[in-house]
């Protein structure tokens, strides 16, 4: 059954758009909170992020004030070079990166900076956290790159 939530899970997820906002606008946001843990746990015992790093090709998380200089310490840069050098303002005034995939997204899909990495990226794909609930339009795009955000709705849905 879970292999067949996750065939064809970007199409899915395309044509479950509206019935997710639906879901998220209605849903009791106790009961979604309360089920969350055990959902992202189960997503990601499915699903190997390594295989799919959609999220490193395609997208930018936010890096903060305390993520540059973690990782401008790490790299051993100063943070203005660091900033410089992988860094632009989006339309929001948030640092995201200049290029995609993530320069730090290595071929084999590990993260050259993952103990040092944006909290974004921690916490990312925020199925275990109220983000899911209250910012709905994230939860929606993230659904349309993020096969455990598609399953962790999908699931959500079965059980109402």
């Amino acid at each position: 059954m879970d292999e067949e939530l996750l065939k064809n899970w970007q199409k899915k997820s395309a044509d479950n758009t509206k019935q997710y906002k639906q879901f998220l606008q209605k849903a009791d946001k106790n009961k979604v909170l309360k089920a969350l843990p055990a959902l992202h746990k189960e997503a990601f015992e499915k699903i190997n992020c390594l295989q799919c790093a959609n999220c490193c090709r395609n997208y930018s998380p936010r890096f903060k004030t305390p993520d540059i200089k973690r990782i401008s310490k790490h790299l051993k840069m100063k943070e203005g070079s660091f900033i410089d050098t992988y860094l632009q303002l989006d339309e929001d005034g948030d640092y995201v990166v200049k290029s995609r995939p993530c320069p730090f997204l290595s071929a084999d899909n590990y993260c050259s900076i993952y103990e040092h990495r944006p909290s974004d990226c921690v916490r990312f794909p925020y199925t275990d956290e109220d983000v899911l609930i209250k910012r709905p339009n994230i939860t929606l795009k993230n659904a349309t790159f993020c096969p455990i955000v598609h399953f962790v709705l999908e699931r959500l849905i079965e059980k109402k």
